[in-house]
């Protein structure tokens, strides 16, 4: 990483603060992850390299919500092998802010070489790395494991030789690996064997391959205690999901780790070449989460901040949504008013009546039954008629119709002057219109002519089930006994008689009749035709 200046903050200022959040923010859940680091994962930032840093402390606190921020972290500078060997003031400062708290951790990077950042060439580099394996600088870090046990802080995390796959300081390790790797043993060894230390040395590459595959650079499990990684958002890799899987990448590193036994830990992390990206932010926390770093801290300067640096308000915004716990607010107890109880006013629903409407009473027409009677046979009486003077007339005459009230006595036709046999006609029955019931018509006898009697309506029947009948069963009426036959009267005589039957019942009363009339045919009777 590239560092600003060459003073003691700019030696690993950047780069130092990269692993603020190791308190591992689960990646998978971003649900879960709000509030939800434990206390047994540290985390932290990278504020200054001295004593303002350590009073930005509680201020970053704040504006996490109170937030403890655990790591306090810094880097000694790498100009001269002085600063190499803790004669800086500061650590005091930082030893004191360790002390404080038990649960607090002092994470110090410290350079394995004089001029770290002076773009020392390979060759010189690679002759200086063989120095330091052969024990030539063992005394100087020495000297660093006294002053820090002397300080109160025998339990420092030593990020020593950070980002050794790079290409930026002269700690590096690409100009002679076998070598860097024995230089790294005999530090350990050196700081180890001041009584008191309880270091613990975190081996701490850039992600990716960078100038060498930062597994070739491995000093081996006994002189390593965590493994850590600078990870900031820049390539290789162009996505998160590429950060995740390239090689060397933050998976390479968790399974190393986990291959090895050891713990992990992101010093630095932090924006970088695509500015304010608040999804990087997001997902990095998330990836702490799930994986549970033994601590990690944020560069917190620009361009890699979220709460110094002004110009990454997004990221700054995910960053302490994603930190700031969730902790109830103090519970402010609502006053209870008790709401006054105003009688509802009881107002009597007024009973409407139903109104009876009364059904209508409609009458059932009462249609009168017509009473059809039975036809009844009339009974002739026996009643004498008075005879009539039957005139002929001179022209044929019609027999004249009985009408319905009393049929009129048939006149004869007359007859031409001879004599007359009269024959005893049996008249047909006439039958009334109303009732078809034969009725005996009366044949003139020469005597007394029959009367009709007249037909009689019939009365209504009472039974209104009974259709009446229009035609009633025939009368068959009985054969008159014959007329007994009156003497002729003298041919040519002027004296007509014509019998008169008035049934068998009748001529048994009275006896036989007959009707005679005298004509008188002379020329001067007007009668006489020639």
């Amino acid at each position: 990483m590239p560092r600003p200046g060459r003073r003691l903050a700019s030696t690993c200022i950047g780069t130092v603060t990269a692993g603020l959040l190791a308190t591992g923010a689960a990646l998978a859940a971003p649900e879960a992850h709000k509030g939800s680091q434990g206390s047994d994962i540290a985390m932290g930032a990278y504020l200054d390299y001295g004593p303002s840093g350590i009073a930005r402390i509680p201020s970053l606190s704040r504006w996490l919500g109170g937030k403890e921020i655990r790591v306090g972290h810094t880097y000694l500078p790498g100009d001269r092998w002085a600063g190499i060997e803790g004669n800086v003031g500061f650590l005091e400062d930082w030893a004191e802010w360790r002390q404080a708290k038990d649960d607090r951790m002092f994470v110090l990077n410290v350079p394995m070489q004089e001029r770290n950042e002076e773009r020392v060439p390979d060759r010189q580099v690679a002759r200086l790395i063989r120095a330091g394996a052969e024990g030539a600088y063992d005394h100087h870090f020495r000297k660093l494991a006294e002053r820090l046990v002397d300080l109160g802080v025998p339990d420092t995390v030593i990020v020593l030789g950070w980002e050794m796959n790079g290409t930026t300081y002269t700690h590096r390790c690409a100009p002679d690996a076998e070598n860097w790797k024995a230089y790294w043993r005999r530090v350990v060894k050196a700081m180890r064997s001041v009584p008191g230390q309880e270091f613990r040395f975190d081996f701490a590459p850039n992600r990716g391959k960078d100038a060498i595959g930062w597994t070739e650079c491995y000093p081996g499990d006994d002189v390593v205690d965590i493994v850590g990684m600078d990870s900031y958002d820049q390539d290789p890799g162009r996505s998160f999901d590429d950060q995740v899987s390239q090689p060397y990448g933050l998976q390479q590193h968790v399974d190393f780790a986990k291959a090895h036994g050891k713990g992990i830990s992101y010093p630095e992390w932090g924006l970088f070449r695509r500015g304010d990206n608040p999804e990087y932010v997001r997902r990095m926390l998330k990836w702490i989460e799930q994986h549970r770093p033994i601590y990690h801290t944020i560069t917190d300067y620009c361009p890699h901040g979220v709460w110094q640096c002004k110009t990454n308000p997004q990221s700054s915004k995910a960053f302490r949504d994603a930190l700031t716990p969730d902790r109830p607010g103090p519970v402010t107890p609502t006053p209870v008013i008790p709401t006054p109880v105003i009688p509802t006013p009881v107002v009597p629903t007024p009973v409407v009546p139903t109104p009876v409407v009364p059904t209508p009473q409609i009458p059932t027409p009462q249609v009168p039954t017509p009473q059809i009677p039975k036809p009844e046979v009339p009974t002739p009486k026996p009643e004498v008629p008075t005879p009539s003077p039957v005139v002929p007339s001179p022209a044929v005459p019609s027999p004249a119709v009985p009408s319905p009230e009393a049929p009129a006595p048939v006149s004869p036709a007359p007859v031409e002057p001879g004599p007359a046999v009269p024959s005893p006609d049996v008249p047909a029955p006439v039958s009334p219109a109303p009732v078809e019931t034969p009725v005996p018509v009366p044949v003139p006898s020469p005597a007394v002519p029959v009367p009709v009697p007249s037909p009689q309506s019939p009365a209504p029947s009472a039974s209104p089930s009974t259709k009446p009948s229009t035609k009633p069963s025939p009368v068959t009426p009985k054969p008159d006994p014959a007329p007994t036959t009156p003497p002729p009267p003298p041919v040519n005589s002027k004296q007509w008689c014509m019998p008169l039957n008035f049934g068998e019942w009748l001529s048994k009363l009275i006896g036989t009749q007959s009707l005679c009339v005298k004509f008188d045919w002379g020329k001067g009777s007007g009668f006489w035709p020639f």
